[in-house]
């Protein structure tokens, strides 16, 4: 089984349209979507959920006003300024508390519950390009990093029990911890990069990442032609950074017109740029397929 990610060192540089567009060249493909703070590949792929979990992850305070003797220790004590007052009562706001604990460790008259608490929604769902496994986190949730894991987990278990040889990725955006829960050993990591000099310097950070974590990467280069010296610079430096360079795709408004219509840019129009991206994904699955097999055998 082979595990292709799709990530960028900034948000908006297009990966969820390539995701959509690769979704549809892949065969057999489980399509995941680890962006589970924005997700919006649902919105091009239409999926219909057969399968509703909650997610629920952390703790959170919460004042038991019938034990509490309004004696403000916790008030005191809560470095967040999660422990509101209004006249002699006490409450916790939830959008600040951290879960930390400290003010039921130190609770004199045990008057604050520890509860688990929710922070989202997870699914399992049928799209026409194959099944699918996204989420939704609620505002101001955290954990996106455990989420990401856990749909990962959900997408191996399914490719097993179905025998599904793809699960194809749209990875979270920079570098932070949903984006490290996305990476650990997927087969191939694909990163998209604009021909800017912020989308340079964001490529080199998440380069860095990849070969911290040992996997093999590589660059494709969206609206390339909008900037061309830019985009040679971005290309002579992939050796550099040990990433393979995929190709480019030229800047077109008929992506965002897919996006509009709700459909990839392979559907939306199978030629041109469709069949530029579809001359891409060939060469991304090529690299899969070489870096799945053991080092014995390359």
């Amino acid at each position: 089984m082979h595990e292709i990610l799709i990530i960028s060192g900034k948000g908006g540089t297009g990966k969820t349209s390539l995701t959509a567009a690769f979704a549809r060249l892949a065969r057999r493909p489980i399509i995941c979507d680890l962006d589970v703070d924005a997700p919006d590949l649902h919105l091009l792929l239409n999926p219909k959920p057969q399968q509703t979990e909650m997610f629920w992850s952390g703790r959170e305070a919460r004042i038991l006003q019938e034990n509490c003797d309004a004696c403000g220790d916790c008030f005191q004590r809560c470095q967040f300024g999660a422990i509101k007052k209004s006249g002699q009562r006490f409450w916790v706001d939830p959008l600040r508390c951290e879960g930390c604990g400290v003010c039921k460790h130190f609770c004199p008259v045990g008057a604050i519950a520890f509860e688990q608490k929710l922070c989202g929604e997870w699914y399992r769902s049928h799209t026409d390009l194959g099944p699918m496994v996204h989420a939704q986190l609620g505002p101001a949730q955290e954990n996106s990093g455990r989420m990401v894991t856990l749909l990962r987990e959900q997408a191996k278990r399914l490719a097993d029990m179905e025998r599904f040889d793809l699960i194809l990725s749209d990875g979270p955006p920079g570098i932070g911890c949903p984006v490290i829960s996305s990476l650990a050993n997927v087969t191939l990591a694909i990163v998209v990069t604009e021909p800017t000099p912020s989308g340079r310097h964001d490529l080199e950070r998440v380069a860095e990442l990849c070969r911290h974590f040992k996997v093999p990467a590589g660059i494709v280069v969206n609206k390339w032609d909008l900037n061309p010296a830019q985009t040679a610079k971005i290309e002579a430096l992939a050796p550099q950074q040990k990433l393979q360079r995929f190709g480019r795709i030229n800047f077109d408004p008929a992506f965002t017109d897919a996006m509009v219509q709700r459909q990839s840019i392979g559907a939306y129009q199978p030629r041109g740029l469709g069949k530029q991206v579809a001359a891409l994904w060939d060469r991304i699955l090529a690299a899969a397929l070489k870096a799945h097999q053991p080092e014995a055998v390359r």
